[in-house]
């Protein structure tokens, strides 16, 4: 059984402690530079509530707070919300659904901040997770590249964001006639990512602050 998590809003449509991911969500979503973090009991939720955000947040707020300009691709707006614990709405995420892992793969990007489907791949008959994973921040780059966009990807996988950095997919699943669909669809993502050069940042989703990523498949 999933462990209950306390969200404390501190700037939002109405402030207070929430038992679950969708009130919070439903005080924050599209409120202008919202506050908001989760905690583990309900006594510290209460704690920090009364001490305020900026006490929760602390030092790394006021380092990113401030300012309009650009910094790195991205706004400082943006920038400072990540440095505050949030996220950045203005952006992509991307999940995969796996039905076995090897398993039917299947993955998708969404608008951050509303949830709609950008992208969606059909189901891929045999894959990893991992797999599921790398191919959907490279199409969600390819996808930005081609709006003109350096907006932030968030995915929930560390092992693909670093396939992704690497431009190589460290996979052990063997190339055989059941992974040939997946296997030329990674390989046409390496490829895409040695010829071509991006400004969009891709970052880890920090599930445990802020619940499952917005491209979640509802599956664990």
């Amino acid at each position: 059984m999933a462990k209950s998590k306390y969200y404390v809003v501190w700037e939002g449509r109405q402030p207070g402690i929430y038992k679950t991911w969708a009130e919070c969500q439903a005080q924050t979503n599209g409120f202008p530079q919202a506050k908001f973090k989760a905690y583990e009991s309900e006594a510290e939720a209460k704690a920090m509530f009364a001490a305020g955000w900026k006490k929760a947040f602390g030092a790394a707020v006021r380092a990113g707070a401030g300012g309009t300009g650009k910094s790195g691709g991205r706004t400082s707006k943006a920038a400072g919300a990540e440095a505050a614990g949030q996220f950045d709405p203005e952006s992509l995420s991307v999940d995969v659904g796996c039905s076995g892992n090897p398993g039917i793969v299947e993955y998708k990007g969404v608008y951050t901040r509303t949830g709609e489907i950008v992208f969606q791949q059909k189901p891929i008959s045999k894959g990893t997770n991992n797999m599921g994973e790398f191919l959907a921040i490279v199409h969600g780059l390819a996808y930005l590249k081609q709006k003109g966009s350096d907006m932030t990807i968030y995915s929930d996988s560390v092992t693909a964001i670093s396939w992704v950095r690497n431009k190589t997919v460290a996979s052990t699943l063997v190339r055989d006639a059941s992974t040939q669909e997946i296997w030329a669809l990674v390989d046409r993502a390496e490829a895409w990512l040695r010829n071509n050069s991006y400004k969009n940042k891709i970052i880890k989703w920090n599930t445990k602050a802020w619940g499952e990523i917005k491209a979640d498949y509802g599956r664990k």
